[in-house]
């Protein structure tokens, strides 16, 4: 039975299903992962990204590149994962699609290891697993996208150290009311956005006249539907 807590600190029970479905848990009790294919400058040899998304935060919590796709590599990088982000004792779920290393017999090995619930996305329904493909499409439309393909292993993974920092760090999100991934992961949007508030309030105060509605919803997202057919997915 996995627990799923809402915002409110209320939660309640469901048996993991292959369909994700309610409300979010706090950080680091969910994660969706995926890999995405990288071209390099050389026709038909890729680097492949793997990258590991807390879902609450939406804060890219693991990552790395690789010349494969195997399950090997990626055990490996839950495992490190999970020692990074303390979170060992956590009810952990990870969501994943259904491809050869997602469901590749070493990684299952892993997660029941470090006592992780698999989640899959269910047969030939597309965007189960939305968050990793919203999340790579905006990777993929930064500028320092490099439109004729990565050289070398070296510098796809220094790329992927820079966009991991600018998402995390930099970009507001818009599915979590434009404050960073990584303030959300660190608990820190619910001040920020109450500060947001309170500005937009006095400012109205202070010049009615310039607002025509009620100032702008700051609102802390407390929970977010799971299901990426109930969500647009925005990154």
């Amino acid at each position: 039975m996995v627990r799923f807590i809402t915002g409110d600190g209320s939660g309640r029970h469901t048996k993991a299903a292959n369909r994700p479905h309610g409300q979010l848990p706090p950080p680091n009790q969910l994660w969706a992962w995926d890999i995405t294919w990288l071209p390099s400058t050389v026709k038909g040899r890729w680097f492949y990204l793997y990258m590991i998304l807390d879902i609450f935060s939406r804060k890219i919590v693991g990552y790395e590149v690789h010349e494969a796709e195997k399950g090997e590599l990626a055990a490996e990088l839950v495992q490190r994962t999970v020692w990074k982000e303390k979170c060992g004792h956590n009810p952990l779920v990870l969501h994943a699609d259904n491809g050869a290393a997602m469901k590749s017999q070493t990684l299952q090995i892993k997660l029941q290891e470090l006592a992780i619930t698999p989640s899959h996305s269910r047969p030939r329904v597309s965007n189960d697993n939305g968050y990793a493909e919203s999340l790579f499409r905006t990777l993929k439309y930064v500028p320092a996208w490099p439109e004729e393909g990565f050289s070398d292993l070296t510098q796809t993974r220094l790329w992927g150290d820079n966009v991991t920092g600018w998402y995390n760090e930099v970009h507001r999100h818009s599915g979590i009311n434009y404050v960073t991934p990584g303030q959300r992961h660190r608990g820190e949007d619910k001040m920020i956005l109450k500060h947001r508030d309170a500005v937009y309030r006095q400012a109205k105060l202070i010049h009615p006249e310039r607002w025509s509605r009620s100032t702008r919803n700051w609102q802390w997202v407390g929970t977010v539907a799971l299901n990426p057919e109930r969500e647009k997915q925005a990154a």
